[in-house]
């Protein structure tokens, strides 16, 4: 009632009221300061886990072994912590997936300092921290729903990704010259550090949603059959769910090639590497900024299927490419395409979704999102072992044309509307 009164005033006057400015919302900024301390940690823990794994073992199929446990929780657990986090104080969820997080680190690094682990160590220690981190995520993306309006949610989006982009272009440099030092897991500690700087800085946020009562009445199985009721109820977010499957097999192929490529063909040091995969952010951070103006003139079907035609050219370009200034150029390309998909998915899906749902359909495209990943990360380790890095980049190249045709022929194309 009371957006109908504000409706039919601002018609009466002629002229729209402005919108709200996400940056005037308390727990907006705490969720981007969480998620930006998170992001600079990521990075430096996502680039030691698998070169520390380099140096240990000289094996690209561990190495993208370990990238593709890393992807399991997402496809074995995601939909199950959807519903979960629609029953929890989403406040208390998140600072215990946090400092879980922030354990696990700190326990590696003390194994590493006063052992030798085997790689089962590791990849252990990367299933339970990808479990908790979407744990934590899924947790942040029903706090960011339930704080703004769905008009919001694109610049919210953007904002999230560029202010977290933007740290984490950082990560990468300063891992380099951690990774310059003689004990290379001295970057586990930095990121159980950095992680224990996000838990106090969530502390400060007074967001506390739950829909526990009404959902304790129907019982857990029952609320995640209406999950599933919901996603097959909107058809859009089902075909883009199956393409992003496909998409994201993609993208984690060329993330876990790219480290080996740089390290084994071109002979990158790991402080070049670590400058070198910024380009990849400043790329995002393009993106981030570009997202909101593209939203006004494409569909979010459209421009999902441009960015995937024009990643994989990018895709094409990795394959001829010789030289860290070709892979550079490859990576911000990479980067800027990647992060336009990636935003206009995520919008589409908060925006699509109501607010009691967000949890358990954030969990079930979760997992149907990383379906294909690990399959296709420890395939990429293989192909490289056997063939080389390039092939899996030429495979990329045909995989993702081969999307971009499902989606000319998808209702995602022909959909005229902004959704």
């Amino acid at each position: 009632m009371a957006t109908s009164t504000l409706s039919t005033a601002a018609k009466n006057e002629g002229s729209t009221p402005p919108a709200p400015s996400v940056w005037r919302s308390p727990a907006f900024l705490i969720l981007l300061g969480t998620g930006a301390v998170m992001a600079l940690g990521n990075k430096i823990y996502e680039l030691a886990l698998p070169l520390i794994l380099y140096d240990m073992t000289r094996s690209s199929v561990i190495m993208s072994t370990m990238r593709g446990i890393e992807f399991l929780p997402n496809l074995l657990l995601a939909m199950f912590i959807g519903v979960l986090v629609d029953r929890v104080n989403k406040k208390k969820w998140s600072l215990a997936a946090i400092l879980l997080q922030g354990m696990i680190l700190a326990a590696l690094y003390a194994a590493i300092e006063f052992g030798h682990p085997r790689p089962i160590v590791f990849y252990v220690a990367g299933f339970l921290l990808m479990g908790f981190g979407y744990a934590y995520n899924n947790a942040r993306v029903a706090m960011v729903k339930h704080s703004l309006p769905n008009s919001q949610l694109t610049s919210a989006n953007a904002s999230y990704n560029f202010v977290t982009t933007l740290v984490g272009i950082l990560g990468p440099a300063i891992s380099g010259f951690i990774l310059m030092l003689p004990k290379l897991h001295e970057a586990l500690l930095v990121t159980a550090i950095s992680f224990a700087g996000a838990f106090a800085t969530l502390l400060f946020i007074r967001h506390n949603g739950t829909n526990t009562s009404r959902l304790e009445e129907r019982g857990f199985w029952t609320e995640l059959r209406a999950g599933w009721a919901e996603l097959l109820r909107n058809r859009l977010l089902l075909w883009m769910s199956v393409i992003v499957i496909f998409l994201n097999s993609t993208s984690g192929m060329v993330d876990t090639t790219i480290i080996f490529y740089s390290k084994d063909e071109l002979e990158l040091s790991n402080l070049e590497l670590g400058v070198v995969l910024s380009a990849a952010g400043i790329g995002g951070l393009v993106g981030s900024l570009l997202i909101g103006r593209l939203r006004r003139h494409f569909s979010v079907g459209k421009l999902i299927a441009l960015s995937t035609l024009l990643t994989s050219l990018v895709l094409l370009l990795f394959y001829f490419a010789d030289s860290v200034y070709w892979l550079a150029i490859g990576l911000f390309l990479f980067g800027w395409f990647e992060t336009i998909s990636t935003l206009s998915i995520w919008t589409f899906r908060q925006e699509s979704t109501p607010h009691h749902l967000i949890g358990r359909i954030s969990g079930i495209t979760g997992s149907i999102f990383k379906l294909g990943m690990p399959f296709a990360i420890a395939f990429s380790g293989w192909v490289t072992k056997q063939e080389g890095a390039s092939l899996v980049f030429l495979i990329g190249f045909a995989l993702n044309l081969a999307v971009f045709g499902l989606c000319l022929v998808s209702p995602l194309w022909r959909r005229k509307q902004s959704l």
